[in-house]
């Protein structure tokens, strides 16, 4: 006769104590991950919040001071300083807030809504960046043309903003017209241009001859400059890309976390 076989002991009780113990041990490493990121993800979208308040206020105090300041284009007379700073403010307060307040609330889908918008955004600079590079020669004469047709507006009712900021140019950059000073003989009909292009300031001065007034192109003049300060707009270009990848990681690591502490501490 065979004998019967031992007994099957289980050992549940100890397993799942031993389960247990290693759910919750994840289960506090997760929280803690998520409370640093999410603190260190406040402060962040705080930051880029006031940052985008200070924008929006400098760009509120151009647009009540100076008008449609630096409003050099007749084809897009919308296009000013003050105007793009009012919305380049109140999309950098939209997005902070948004990043806020899906961080204290670790919410998902705020905080998924901050990483589209930031990666949106990201992408249309980028794209922005690439055709400028692509297209640079009929940039330049697009904006040639443009700004040539914009001296016609030249102290003309409703143009104080591009006044303004042809007489500041003219003046800071010492130099005349767009490609050259005879480019406002036709603006005039006369052989006469803006006091603001005179060697030496006074009024009416632009009546006078020719060798009292600056000679240099104001579009290549700009550009030059542009070129000499290159490496600051590129620092300055490179600073904010870091700043928003910076934000995508921070969103997308927080979300993340946020998963793993609904998974583990369900």
């Amino acid at each position: 006769m065979r004998p019967s076989p031992a007994p099957l002991i289980l050992w549940e009780g100890p397993v799942l104590l031993v389960h247990s113990q290693q759910e919750l041990k994840r289960c506090s490493m997760a929280h803690n991950c998520l409370q640093c990121i999410k603190y260190l993800m406040f402060v962040f979208n705080l930051l880029f919040w006031l940052g985008g308040c200070g924008i929006l206020g400098v760009g509120i105090w151009l647009a009540v001071t100076q008008g449609n300041f630096a409003t050099l284009s007749s084809s897009f007379p919308s296009l000013s300083a003050a105007n793009l700073l009012i919305v380049t403010g109140t999309f950098v307060m939209i997005i902070g807030f948004v990043g806020c307040i899906g961080a204290i609330k670790e919410n998902k889908c705020l905080l998924l809504s901050f990483f589209i918008m930031l990666l949106i955004i990201f992408l249309l600079e980028l794209t922005v960046v690439i055709l400028f590079f692509v297209y640079t020669d009929k940039i330049d004469k697009y904006a040639q043309r443009d700004l040539k047709k914009g001296l016609h507006l030249y102290g003309t009712d409703g143009n104080i903003g591009l006044t303004n900021a042809w007489s500041i140019i003219q003046t800071d950059f010492r130099c005349c017209g767009v490609s050259n000073y005879t480019d406002w003989f036709e603006v005039y009909n006369t052989t006469r241009v803006p006091d603001s292009c005179c060697l030496e300031f006074s009024e009416n001065c632009g009546l006078h001859s020719p060798g009292t007034w600056w000679k240099a192109p104001c579009y290549e003049t700009v550009k030059i400059w542009l070129q000499e300060n290159l490496l600051a707009v590129g620092i300055f270009g490179l600073c904010t890309a870091l700043v928003q990848i910076l934000g995508l990681t921070f969103a997308m690591t927080m979300y993340c976390q946020v998963v793993k502490a609904d998974t583990y501490c369900a």
